[in-house]
């Protein structure tokens, strides 16, 4: 009986951590949804909140020389194109393509790839102390890399 109870507490706790990363899961995959949804619908309000305010996002870039970079784009930046990036109304399709891979979660950091439409983002996230799942850290690529050239 000892030896059951034992079993029946551990498979308890192995339910109760599984439901907990579930729903770690579930907030952060909204989170991404709401950064890409964002732009869609020229919603600065959720760009803001999927946001941390130390957000640094990234992506190799070639300029007009040649010469290769690395081109960073800030918080204010990705809250201005939920502003204004969509207003035509004609940057996306009518069903983007939204896919969400949660990697690993582990504890109050999380590592994220968002597919879209023409470009994938590695995410990291991190979980403000407040207990909000916030972007920290992206690196984008877009599936064409020729795109990736100033023009």
């Amino acid at each position: 009986m000892k030896y059951l109870s034992i079993g029946l507490l551990v498979l308890l706790c192995h339910f109760s951590v599984s439901a907990n990363q579930q729903s770690e899961k579930d907030l952060i995959t909204q989170v991404v949804k709401n950064y890409l949804i964002a732009q869609h619908k020229i919603q600065e309000p959720l760009m803001d909140g999927a946001l941390h305010e130390k957000l640094k996002k990234r992506t190799y870039w070639k300029a007009n020389t040649g010469d290769e970079f690395i081109m960073e784009t800030s918080r204010n930046t990705m809250l201005l194109v939920a502003k204004n990036y969509n207003k035509s109304g004609t940057k996306f399709p009518n069903s983007p393509r939204v896919e969400v891979q949660v990697f690993d979660i582990d504890e109050r950091v999380a590592s994220v790839k968002l597919t879209a439409d023409d470009w994938i983002d590695y995410m990291h996230l991190v979980k403000t102390e407040s207990g909000n799942w916030k972007i920290l850290n992206v690196l984008w690529q877009y599936h064409d890399t020729s795109k990736h050239i100033s023009k």
